[in-house]
């Protein structure tokens, strides 16, 4: 797992393929909004049945996640001052958590596939977005 960070502020965290294991692991801190899980368990493994109980929380800003399934994409990573602070490399299996930081993407093979998840409601372009 490799951190990106300005000064003390954690702007993403980037999971690589390599990096699962077995068991449960939240690469997120606790106290991020968006919370990220990796799961790998045998063949049998019973998780409990379980539902989410309504609970309010107050968001002030939409964080997401981009996952590659299948190609390789670069992600731009900004700091609060709109300065690129770093580009990896995303391939197959890898993640990037994007905490509190500017972001772009440049699609670096034909076909890639990339889920991305983030909080919502998508308000719209002009509330939710500032361009870098």
């Amino acid at each position: 797992m490799e951190e990106i960070r300005s000064g003390d502020k954690l702007l993403a965290i980037v999971w690589r393929d390599k990096d699962w294991g077995p068991g449960l692991h939240f690469c997120t801190p606790d106290d991020m909004f968006i919370q990220a899980g990796c799961w790998q368990y045998p063949s049998g493994k019973v998780l409990a049945a379980h539902r989410h109980k309504t609970y309010q929380r107050e968001v002030l800003q939409t964080q997401e996640m981009v996952y590659v399934k299948r190609g390789r994409m670069k992600v731009r990573v900004f700091d609060a001052d709109k300065r690129l602070v770093d580009e990896p490399i995303l391939e197959a299996g890898d993640f990037a958590v994007l905490a509190d930081c500017g972001h772009g993407y440049e699609i670096l093979e034909d076909d890639t596939q990339i889920l991305e998840v983030k909080n919502g409601p998508f308000i719209d372009v002009d509330t939710d977005k500032e361009a870098l």
